[in-house]
């Protein structure tokens, strides 16, 4: 939400905003565009009749006295998503969706349009190098790229975000159950995409990974949309460094591992559906190093690596598990994951994870007892996590003081440390830890 607010001030727009708390780099980052809110909490005094819009966070109530007084008085409330669309709505809109990848692919095409000299707009839930926002709204800009989350828009409005976008050009990355907080069912979540190839514009361009079953049935569904399947990039490791080979060509990456490939190539028919060159785009992402916080390098040494990774769900561990332990075959693999989420920490969804981290040589699993209650579910035990993830290399641990007590033991020659979370351990700082395991 800060981020929009930022976007719209920079474009010209006369921005007000509210909310209870107000954390780091929000409130500096507010208070520098001059749009930092003077008192902190609701007054129903700021909602007059002078405000053309509210957009409403996902986290206010429904009760919240600013949307009550809103709505008493007729005013125009949007959610996020509905006004990014309204922002874009006379632009070509690139969507990219998925359970999985879509930071990555939409930093990619970031990447490459800031490169190649393509001015766009766009919208991306994480942080990118050479960027000081996460949105960008322009009256210039003729194309806009959009990050598709299939989470709820806001309180009042239970769709979710990707349904509101309308695109003329969409990706969809794959197909794996999470939310079960808002999706009960596998088939309810499967719909959800289902629903959003519906709604791309009529002779449209879908584009999808080839290799999910749920996305070859739902590919099918529309026959006025070009439909393009993408599979994975052919590359190949030499000596640590990724090279791609395409068009009988090779390029360097910096990314690595099956999924980024994947992510790589679905970029690309973006490209192309964009009249960029295949071969421009390759050349212009080499650099490109990812997302923050999605295999993310914290520290390196001669014989050893340490990143962190947002994944938290089943595809994601299991992706990024493998993919370090393809780029670093000759290494052993300390893979560490905190189960955090909703989903993550529910009895029911606990089986996803099966053999999730088979990859890794050791599968170190914490969970906070303490967040299983605040979340109001069922109490787990170490024995019900360790089946579930099944396998001889899981151990399970429910204080971040042992788990990290047990990472300072490891002598970390010749090993590599992945941590994955979409929280942090419990407060853990990362480059202090490295600091004091890779000495």
């Amino acid at each position: 939400m800060h981020n929009l607010a930022i976007a719209l001030k920079r474009k010209g727009i006369n921005v007000s905003g509210s909310d209870d708390e107000i954390f780091e780099p929000s409130k500096s980052r507010l208070a520098k565009e001059g749009i930092l809110p003077e008192s902190i909490g609701w007054n129903p005094d700021r909602i007059t009749t002078e405000l053309d819009a509210v957009v409403l966070g996902m986290h206010a109530r429904a009760d919240n006295p600013e949307l009550v007084k809103a709505k008493e008085m007729g005013l125009r409330i949007y959610s996020y998503p509905e006004y990014i669309y309204e922002q874009t709505k006379e632009k070509t809109r690139v969507v990219i969706g998925g359970s999985h990848g879509k930071t990555t692919i939409t930093g990619i095409l970031l990447h490459a349009m800031k490169n190649l000299g393509k001015e766009v707009d766009y919208m991306v839930g994480a942080q990118l190098d050479g960027m000081d926002c996460m949105v960008k709204l322009t009256e210039d800009a003729d194309v806009v790229i959009l990050e598709g989350d299939e989470y709820l828009s806001s309180p009042i409005d239970r769709r979710p975000k990707f349904h509101l976008y309308r695109p003329q050009i969409a990706l969809l990355t794959g197909v794996a159950w999470d939310h079960i907080n808002v999706f009960p069912t596998f088939e309810n979540y499967v719909e959800q995409f289902s629903k959003f190839v519906d709604l791309i514009e009529s002779n449209g361009i879908l584009i999808y990974f080839e290799n999910d079953e749920e996305l070859q049935k739902i590919a099918e569904q529309r026959e006025d949309l070009s439909v393009v399947p993408y599979d994975q990039l052919r590359s190949e490791v030499r000596e640590g460094k990724t090279i791609i080979h395409f068009n009988g060509r090779e390029f360097t990456s910096e990314l690595f591992g099956s999924h980024n490939m994947a992510n790589l190539s679905g970029a690309l028919e973006i490209c192309r559906a964009l009249k960029i060159d295949p071969n421009d785009f390759l050349e212009s992402v080499s650099e490109f190093t990812g997302a923050a916080k999605r295999l993310e390098k914290v520290t390196e040494t001669k014989s050893s690596v340490f990143y962190k990774d947002f994944a938290h769900a089943p595809s994601k561990l299991r992706a990024t598990t493998a993919a370090l332990k393809e780029q670093f075959p000759e290494r052993e693999l300390i893979a560490c994951m905190e189960l955090h989420t909703f989903s993550s920490l529910n009895k029911q969804f606990l089986p996803q994870y099966k053999d999730t981290m088979e990859k890794a040589d050791r599968a170190l699993i914490y969970f906070s007892p303490e967040v299983v209650a605040h979340k109001r579910l069922q109490a787990l035990s170490e024995n019900e996590v360790k089946a579930a993830f099944g396998g001889e290399n899981v151990e399970v641990f429910t204080d971040s003081t042992e788990l990290i007590a047990e990472l300072k033991r490891i002598d970390w020659n010749g090993k590599n440390l992945l941590m994955m979370s979409s929280g942090n351990f419990d407060g853990v700082d990362f480059p202090d830890l490295a600091e004091k395991i890779f000495i």
